[in-house]
């Protein structure tokens, strides 16, 4: 049966790609081709969050006669982090800038600002360390008006006008705090049932909730996630569960509570041992949330519990840490969920949003999500009932030697897709473009502790005199860089980088030094020190083999790698030390990640050349095949989007503190004073 099994997959494979190949034929000579609007609705584009775009009239032959159609300065928002995907919406563009997460209006054809919104003031928005990280807007529609949703940094939700900006009248209830206007308003910390102080939040001794990406409206609810303090920057062991809300998206009625820390009587309580479900929290919500309107689905990750690299506070499994969870978005029911890190210390928080496509199987037509994650593994579930596309396998994983932490005996390993990235840290996977390279960098990593892609970390002044354990990689996919996929094909496309964590463990006590107003009350035997030893080359090169970063398509119809291609190109400074030793690295990726989206036409992502200038790159979809590149003003951070408005196709880059709008020749102002 394997080998029938095989052939089947072996004659498949090339249908697959000619029916490709005719789609794509068939959307260039369609009326796409004469499409006057296409819009962006969230931040990924759709419910899918696949950032895919239907327009065509961006092709290959065109590409490198984009020019800057608009700019659009967000300095006087207090705009840094370029971390936020505009949507496209009715024929206006809108976004999020700045700590204070202003939502902004923007004429899509001028850049120019057409409305804004700040909340007021608050002590609760000032402490968020995830204030500038807004991602983007939700939307949804009240009575056919267009409504934008926004969470903010002090955790209310608004409901605004999308024509006007105004908060919408007979959303929500007034909030007592001077400023804040009487409806359009939800304080979210009501909701979640701690005490706490409307101006003020919540008493740090009892945690700290806040936000880093938008709500989510599906089907008349807005469901809403949250954040946390990185765990990496805690030290006490207390805090609040991220629970999951959802809300009547007309009058913003508190509709129900999903218990990420399950309770008493509730699934998965036992996996919370020595009653620790009492007093510690996070589990957030703090990537995207995707939704299937049609089966009433949404699909949330999640990241670990209070405190990175140490849970000795917290023995079990700790569900729902680390998992993808579907809840049922009308009454926030869970209909299925699957933990992909049990107990996880290694800050594998899932970072993206999950991806929403309808595949073509050996079994049949599929409707699946797929989670591409820090670890360099996609896992792949029917999205109706979890059930996993392919079998995941629970492997055994060393143990911890830290005094009271206890590892879970096996982690789940996906047997397909084959992960993107190198996993785990070998010395295989040292650099040796000579054999002296090779030896210096086994050298180099000598005192550190190599192992699987679940290697439990160590405390400083470790028995076995190793300064660190390498965790690997430690973020092949992140925040910075989503993965994004074609709903045509069912092709999944992921830019990443191998990349590896040595983070020490230091006491509570030390760790609680670092922070002014640390979150909880009990120190934390251990947690993560500020810093630490880093093993480098001593030839000034990468330590690790290349590509330093990489784009891989896969078919997720059969789970197999279609291609890879490295991302950017060579930095011209190792070009040059490896020349001196007579060696030609070839094109090893620029070791930056970046944005990318798809549309009917090209894969398109954001990186660098080998002199470190900022580029814009076009790929065959089918090939990986490098067609056209462009240089740009900027270097674009986290998520692109594209659309057509009057008839034009745009490409909006996250430039920084700025927007930048590309099209073709012609279309628009080149910049736009605020």
């Amino acid at each position: 049966m394997k080998r029938i099994s095989q052939l089947v997959q072996f004659l498949y494979q090339p249908i697959l790609l000619f029916k490709m190949v005719l789609l794509s034929v068939l959307l260039s000579a369609s009326a796409f081709a004469q499409q006057d609007t296409v819009e962006w609705t969230t931040l990924g584009s759709d419910w899918a969050h696949t950032r895919f775009s239907p327009a065509t009239q961006i092709t290959a032959e065109n590409f490198k006669d984009l020019e800057v159609a608009w700019t659009w300065d967000g300095a006087s928002f207090e705009a840094e982090s370029g971390r936020s995907t505009p949507s496209y919406i009715n024929g206006r563009m809108y976004t999020v800038a700045g700590a204070r997460r202003h939502v902004i209006a923007i004429d899509p054809k001028t850049g120019a600002t057409i409305w804004s919104y700040r909340e007021p003031d608050t002590p609760r928005w000032n402490y968020s360390m995830r204030a500038d990280y807004g991602k983007g807007v939700g939307y949804g529609q009240i009575d056919g008006r267009d409504v934008i949703y926004i969470v903010s940094p002090a955790f209310f939700l608004t409901a605004l006008d999308a024509e006007t900006g105004e908060p919408i009248e007979g959303f929500g209830k007034p909030v007592p705090i001077p400023g804040f206007p009487q409806t359009g308003v939800v304080d979210l910390l009501a909701d979640l049932g701690h005490p706490y102080d409307p101006y003020e939040g919540l008493p740090l001794e009892r945690g700290y909730i806040t936000s880093s990406s938008p709500p989510i409206v599906v089907n008349d609810v807005i469901v809403v996630g949250n954040s946390a303090e990185q765990g990496y920057h805690q030290s006490r062991i207390e805090n609040v569960p991220g629970d999951i809300l959802g809300y009547d998206a007309k009058t913003g009625a508190f509709l129900w509570k999903f218990n990420v820390i399950p309770q008493p009587g509730e699934y998965g309580h036992e996996t919370w041992e020595n009653d620790a479900w009492q007093y510690t929290g996070d589990i957030s919500s703090w990537a995207p949330i995707s939704a299937d309107p049609e089966l009433g689905l949404v699909y949330i990750p999640t990241n670990g519990v209070t405190i990175d690299y140490y849970h000795g506070h917290s023995p079990g499994d700790n569900l729902y840490g680390t998992s993808l969870i579907a809840l049922n978005a009308r009454t926030g029911e869970r209909a299925w969920h699957f933990q992909m890190v049990h107990h996880d210390i290694w800050n594998y928080d899932t970072p993206t949003a999950p991806i929403l496509l309808d595949v073509n199987t050996i079994q049949g037509r599929r409707a699946i999500v797929a989670q591409p994650t820090k670890q360099g593994y996609v896992y792949t579930f029917d999205r109706r009932t979890g059930e996993p596309i392919w079998p995941i396998e629970e492997t055994p994983m060393p143990q911890s030697t830290v005094p009271g932490e206890k590892l879970a005996a096996t982690q789940p390993i996906p047997t397909k897709p084959a992960p993107f990235e190198k996993v785990g840290s070998s010395v295989d996977y040292l650099a040796d473009f000579t054999p002296e390279i090779k030896q210096q960098a086994i050298a180099a990593v000598a005192d550190y502790i190599l192992g699987p892609v679940f290697n439990p970390p160590i405390q400083r002044n470790h028995p076995s005199g190793k300064l660190a354990a390498l965790m690997c990689p430690s973020g092949a996919v992140n925040i910075t860089h989503p993965s994004v996929a074609d709903p045509t094909s069912g092709v999944l496309y992921v830019i990443s980088q191998y990349n590896c964590s040595a983070r020490q463990l230091v006491t509570g006590e030390e760790a609680d030094t670092y922070y002014e107003a640390p979150t909880g009350v009990t120190l934390s035997r251990y947690a993560a020190a500020s810093g630490g030893p880093s093993p480098r080359h001593p030839a000034d090169i990468p330590l690790w083999k290349p590509p330093y970063s990489r784009i891989t398509a896969i078919d997720m119809n059969t789970g197999d790698h279609l291609w890879m291609q490295p991302a950017g190109y060579t930095p011209q400074r190792i070009i040059d030390i490896l020349a001196q030793q007579g060696v030609d690295p070839g094109n090893t990726g620029s070791g930056s990640v970046g944005p990318m989206l798809v549309t009917a036409n090209l894969l398109i992502y954001g990186n660098v050349d080998s002199a470190g200038k900022p580029v814009l790159y076009a790929l065959d979809k089918m090939t990986g095949t490098e067609v056209a590149a462009i240089e740009v003003p900027a270097i674009s951070r986290y998520g692109m989007s594209s659309w057509v408005h009057e008839g034009n196709q745009y490409i909006i880059l996250q430039t920084g503190s700025t927007l930048t709008a590309m099209a073709m020749p012609g279309v628009g102002p080149v910049s736009v004073d605020h």
